[in-house]
């Protein structure tokens, strides 16, 4: 095999704009927790955990996900035989150990908080993305425990602020979640998964996710109505529920997995840019 379909292979594994989007809401509940007065070690350590732990959960789901992959996507390292199984175990090691190592140079707090958001990766990908909404949920939550674990970084772990981007989150990750679980029902139902799509319909499940994107999009303006944030956000907040809102009607409308899969991806990617937009934002100011 050549090294650039290995390399090719690795990239895959790792999602990359998953847990770059992990790395920058770490910095996000830092930035949340204190403000522009933050080092760039804070910056870096906070990116690296958030970066690291959240890839190891991520290339480590290839490895649970080998047989449903090879229907509803047969181009994934594994079943193309791009990247082997062994391979896919010692990176995950690296990938946690990294994420660990950072996350103990932050604190004692922000390494338990790391090992708790590891472990729940793990148990996603083991057992509990098989019970359908729990473990949506369970996954969602290791999502918005980024916000709360850069509050940590900063010694700012219980910032209301903090908090309410963790919800924003969650319900961005549960919407994704739910949605992804209706592209992939024919390869899941191989695992026995007891997802959304599964038990009640692709259909429901999209409606349940757009509806979620749609919580968010309401509630994402109270920071700003009850002050807590000023015009900047304002500005970040419409640019990314104007993005949620328009690929949300077109995953509704989505005709193939393949074509419901970008949505929510461009979905996730355009809550991302809209974070890096605030945080940029906040650094400057």
């Amino acid at each position: 095999m050549s090294i650039g379909r290995k390399i090719k292979g690795i990239y895959q594994l790792f999602r990359v704009e998953l847990p770059f989007a992990a790395g920058i809401c770490v910095i996000a509940g830092e930035l949340l927790g204190i403000g522009s007065h933050i080092s760039f070690y804070q910056i870096l350590l906070g990116f690296l955990s958030g970066f690291f732990i959240s890839s190891s959960a991520l290339i480590f789901n290839d490895y649970f996900d080998i047989e449903s992959d090879k229907i509803n996507t047969p181009t994934r390292p594994l079943p193309s035989g791009k990247v082997k199984p062994s391979e896919v175990i010692l990176l995950t090691i690296i990938t946690t150990a990294i994420g660990l190592v950072a996350a103990l140079l932050i604190s004692l707090i922000g390494f338990s908080v790391g090992i708790v958001f590891w472990i729940i990766g793990f148990l996603y990908n083991w057992k509990l993305k098989e019970t359908g909404l729990l473990g949506n949920i369970m996954v969602s939550c290791s999502v918005a425990i980024t916000f709360i674990f850069g509050g940590i970084a900063v010694g700012q772990p219980w910032n209301k602020i903090v908090w309410f981007f963790s919800f924003i989150v969650f319900f961005i990750d549960l919407g994704e979640e739910i949605g992804s679980g209706a592209m992939d029902e024919k390869g899941d139902k191989k695992r026995s998964s007891k997802s959304i799509a599964i038990t009640k319909g692709k259909d429901y499940a999209l409606r349940i996710s757009s509806g979620l994107f749609t919580v968010v999009i309401v509630i994402s303006f109270i920071p700003f109505i009850l002050q807590w944030l000023g015009i900047p956000y304002l500005i970040m907040i419409a640019i990314m529920d104007t993005i949620i809102f328009l690929f949300t009607i077109k995953l509704l409308r989505s005709k193939t997995p393949k074509e419901g899969r970008l949505y929510l991806r461009l979905i996730y990617l355009g809550a991302t840019v809209s974070l890096i937009a605030f945080i940029i934002g906040q650094l400057i100011a």
